[in-house]
């Protein structure tokens, strides 16, 4: 019997060797997509980079990861890292230089000390999280010599690039999928959820209208419904834009070089964006007749 709970603990420790963190694991895929890293200071935390190199602009190309896995069976996970690369390959297909950036505490970057789980389960769009990857893009861009912004977002990636964008008049563009922009409304929607440490990007003002601003929502996302985000994308100032086929992952890779293509064709000249109030302005919806082509999006 010890023979056979020894040779039991060193199968679980040789199956164990061979499997990394998340951390680690997204860091191999990030290589193999020719991706480098980097790690930057925001104010307390450190934010791990993956950066690409591209056509020269002047407008920094911005992704922002999802919530990753911050619960693992009822208690909050020791690494919140994303297990999915979608928001690398989507970045992978940008032709402009970009950089996903990562979250306080998410792959790895957790400084003794300065990391709580707080910041990736109630408070993870918190005033505090949203500052420092805000320091972050600062350093990014006076780096980079940018003098815009373009921040791009997947679920709650999209919730941080709304709160984002109303704290940079350098904003040149939004563009969200999949995205919880009612936070409240999704927390009520999953149950059990408790972001009451977290900002609400339907409660803020809607963005500049000179800001382009894009939200898609796949028609069979069950994560992230379009019902959930649809008044508060018109809020913002936009529509929401669902395509019928489309869940919460698949199948937005077929999409991107199309929404990237109509960025770049109607890309605005250096401003300065001041935020609006609601009462300045409300946005139309629209709705496109059903059709046939299962790609077609409609306006809700």
């Amino acid at each position: 019997m010890p023979e056979t709970c020894a040779l039991l603990v060193l199968v679980a420790w040789l199956v164990c060797t061979g499997c990394g963190s998340p951390a680690a694991e997204f860091a191999r895929q990030a290589a193999a997509l020719g991706l480098d890293r980097d790690v930057v200071t925001g104010t307390r935390f450190q934010h791990v980079l993956y950066r690409k190199s591209g056509a020269p602009t002047q407008t920094l190309h911005v992704y922002l990861d999802g919530d990753g896995m911050p619960w693992i069976a009822g208690r909050p996970a020791s690494d919140p890292t994303p297990r999915d690369v979608l928001v690398l390959r989507l970045l992978t297909l940008d032709p402009a230089p970009a950089i996903y950036l990562g979250r306080p505490c998410y792959h790895g970057a957790a400084a003794p000390g300065s990391c709580s789980s707080r910041l990736w389960t109630r408070e993870r769009y918190s005033d505090e999280v949203i500052t420092s990857l805000a320091a972050t893009v600062r350093r990014l861009m006076a780096a980079e010599g940018a003098e815009r912004v373009a921040w791009f977002g997947h679920s709650g990636g999209g919730t941080l690039a709304v709160l984002l964008a109303s704290r940079f008049p350098e904003t040149a563009s939004v563009i969200t999928i999949a995205a919880n922009l009612d936070t409240a409304a999704w927390a009520a929607y999953v149950g059990g959820q408790d972001l009451s440490g977290s900002l609400n990007p339907a409660s803020y003002p809607p963005l500049s209208r000179q800001i382009q601003q894009r939200h898609y929502a796949g028609g069979k996302d069950r994560v992230v419904p379009p019902a959930l985000t649809a008044q508060a994308a018109t809020h913002l100032g936009a529509t929401l834009i669902v395509l019928d086929a489309y869940d919460h992952v698949c199948c937005w890779e077929r999409l991107w070089p199309t929404v990237l293509r109509e960025l770049a064709a109607q890309a605005t000249p250096p401003h300065a964006n001041k935020p609006m109030h609601s009462r300045h302005r409300q946005a139309p919806t629209r709705r496109s007749s059903p059709s046939s082509t299962t790609n077609r999006p409609t306006y809700r």
